[in-house]
């Protein structure tokens, strides 16, 4: 005989069943929250090993050739990223894996179609260039491709909830790093630093098909870039701006204080590398993430951004006065020739990364919303400042002036962005109600 239950107990039992969802919930996000800074933990050690094998190797002005070669990677790969991979986060993290197959079969095709046609002008442009730079940029226009086929397959993972296959794939890449390095260092030159950086991304990028089963559709690249050219087109304008605003800066302070510089000013990002690592592994989730939290609890994204960026700024802080702990010393082992004029540079870069960090908590709110106008508004206020800061700073106090001023500059932009965030939160909120009220 089944007893008979009241409707209290009805009650009760099932807020007994869905008690425990909240904190499993709760439990996946710290998960893929966790995969992302391990992943990105990886790749910065990585970025940080090559940065600081050409520092101590080739000594300031290479490394200043191979910055140039780093921030011009670092477009590149803002053109590849805003037309393949962040629409594929935005419209395809959390959905069937069929859905998610087809879409990162395009998305990585498109990745990888980028990097041929554009590595291909950056190989005849070094080739005509000649030099100490001409040989860096055929190097990186030849390895290009593999660069960012390795990067869209991060991406993917990440979107499909799968962060752990993106951390397998860049740890491969650290492996296959270490062989190839030794060989550059022999070699002596930085386009052999170059050739060895792009060989084990390519090694990573291969394992990446594999990884996912998926072969990348370079047929399917118009197809997906006319579908989200709607989110594709702002977003490329929008990474460029960032990355493009790091290029102009470093192409104009090797003009107005010395190509060194740009070596000094890599050298201080390379000191607050492990806390870029913090800073670059959410970034690669957090879209995903804040899209999530906008599909199941929308009332909360503003919360959620705001917890974001206040942690990762306070981290940032907690970060930058511990290197002023830094014993001279110590910091000679590390970088060498390159570390007393970096180590001036410790405080506005610090702070630089305190309003970046703040910024990416806005950032990512816009991304779930999809509000690609806003968002795009505010990188392009954001980009101006930044080179008209790190540009002026330049002309009037040279490399210390452009470092304070690119921190101004972060701190400004910050601001816009949570103004637009704020303002996208409440259209969407009347949004929300006029959809209700219609239905």
């Amino acid at each position: 005989m089944t007893p008979m239950t009241t409707d209290g107990e009805k009650a009760t039992t099932s807020a007994a069943r869905a008690a425990p969802a909240r904190p499993t919930a709760k439990r996946a996000i710290v998960g893929r929250l966790s995969w992302g800074l391990a992943d990105q933990a990886v790749c910065s050690m990585t970025n940080f090993a090559v940065g600081i094998c050409v520092a101590r190797s080739l000594g300031l002005a290479a490394f200043g050739v191979f910055s140039l070669a780093w921030v011009t990677y670092g477009v590149v790969l803002s053109v590849s990223r805003g037309l393949a991979t962040d629409p594929l986060v935005v419209r395809f993290s959390g959905v069937p894996v069929a859905s998610w197959r087809a879409a990162a079969a395009r998305s990585s095709g498109t990745a990888l179609g980028v990097g041929v046609a554009i590595g291909s002008v950056c190989l005849v442009v070094g080739l005509g260039l000649g030099g100490r730079v001409g040989p860096a940029f055929a190097a990186l226009g030849i390895m290009l491709p593999g660069l960012l086929l390795q990067d869209a397959w991060r991406f993917s993972f990440f979107a499909a909830g799968t962060g752990r296959k993106a951390f397998v794939n860049d740890l491969l890449g650290g492996v296959a790093l270490i062989p190839a390095m030794l060989v550059a260092a022999r070699v002596g030159s930085v386009a052999a630093f170059v050739f060895a950086w792009g060989a084990a991304a390519a090694v990573a990028a291969g394992y990446g098909c594999l990884q996912s089963g998926i072969r990348p559709r370079l047929t399917g690249a118009r197809e997906w870039i006319r579908e989200h050219r709607d989110l594709g087109y702002r977003y490329l304008v929008e990474n460029v701006g960032v990355s493009g605003a790091a290029q102009l800066r470093a192409y104009g302070l090797g003009l107005i204080v010395g190509v060194s510089a740009v070596g000094v000013v890599r050298g201080a990002e390379l000191l607050l590398g492990p806390f870029l690592a913090v800073l670059m592994g959410l970034s690669l989730v957090t879209v995903a993430e804040a899209a999530r939290v906008l599909r199941q609890a929308p009332h909360r994204l503003g919360a959620f951004c705001l917890l974001l960026g206040g942690a990762q700024a306070a981290a940032a802080l907690l970060w930058g006065a511990a290197l002023l702990l830094v014993p001279d010393h110590v910091g000679e082992l590390v970088l060498g020739d390159v570390w007393h004029s970096a180590s001036e540079l410790i405080v506005p870069a610090t702070l630089g990364v305190v309003g970046a960090s703040l910024g990416v908590g806005a950032a990512a709110g816009l991304r779930a919303l999809a509000a690609a106008r806003r968002s795009l508004r505010c990188q392009l206020f954001a980009s101006a400042c930044y080179v008209s800061g790190g540009l002026g700073g330049a002309a009037v106090a040279g490399t210390v002036g452009s470092a304070w001023g690119v921190a101004a500059a972060t701190l400004s932009g910050s601001a816009v962005w949570w103004l637009q965030l704020r303002s996208a939160l409440r259209e969407h909120h009347q949004n929300t109600i006029r959809e209700v009220r219609t239905s």
